[in-house]
């Protein structure tokens, strides 16, 4: 990782856990994608014991994220720090935040794969294959920026999401097709419309961690922001 935009502080100690935090991130970040991974597989196969295996999973991510948040507000209280640093640790609470979330939507996906393992045909996913393709790359860069502390790649992410939606209302638009012609498997429908609804979230809060970041790199708050307005606070020079 760049430790080149952390501050160099009379206390090693300091950074050290400036570094730790940011460590345990990319642990909690790669375990989410694994979590994901694995409940996308789940749905795909119909293999339940995988999909149970994501479920179980879920209270590590809960863990890690109370622990982050705990040892950035310690620092905060303890080493009361300013400018990077300071948005380092709010916004490494923030993702945090975020990664819990998806990790529990990857839950919510493998707990659909149980349900409609069952159910042969249940999942139109040669049409959902675009979207879950990009929601992964979304949370993969996303990532990756936040290791690399680098904002440059996160106007190409961010666009994807704009391409995650129209997936998504694409996929809503078969299934109601789906539901119209065969009223009889209107509730198997509906848990698929969920599964796809969680997919589309995951790219929503990919979005949002680089949102953070940019908060983080150039303390710029740039949430509700269009793609194009985000795109020109980025590129604005410091």
């Amino acid at each position: 990782m760049d430790n080149s935009k952390i501050g160099h502080h009379i206390s090693e100690q300091f950074n050290k856990e400036l570094e730790d935090v940011r460590n345990k991130v990319m642990a909690m970040g790669g375990l989410v994608e694994q979590q994901l991974e694995l409940a996308i597989e789940a749905l795909i196969t119909g293999n339940i014991e995988q999909a149970e295996f994501v479920i179980g999973q879920d209270n590590q991510i809960d863990t890690l994220e109370v622990a982050i948040e705990l040892e950035c507000t310690q620092i905060l209280a303890l080493r009361q720090p300013t400018a990077f640093d300071l948005r380092l640790l709010l916004a490494v609470i923030k993702i945090v935040h975020e990664l819990e979330r998806i990790g529990n939507k990857a839950k919510r996906i493998a707990e659909m794969a149980v349900k409609l393992s069952s159910h042969t045909n249940a999942m139109p996913k040669h049409d959902m294959d675009r979207m879950v393709e990009l929601v992964k790359a979304m949370l993969d860069n996303a990532l990756d920026a936040f290791a690399r502390m680098s904002i440059e790649e996160i106007p190409a992410i961010t666009e994807r999401d704009q391409k995650v939606d129209r997936e998504y209302e694409n996929i809503v638009r078969l299934l109601i097709t789906h539901m119209m012609e065969d009223p009889r498997n209107i509730t198997r429908f509906l848990d698929v419309m969920t599964t796809v609804r969680a997919l589309e979230r995951v790219g929503d809060h990919a979005r949002y961690i680089c949102e953070h970041l940019v908060f983080m790199i150039k303390g710029e708050n740039v949430r509700h922001l269009t793609q194009e307005e985000l795109v020109d606070k980025i590129n604005q020079p410091r």
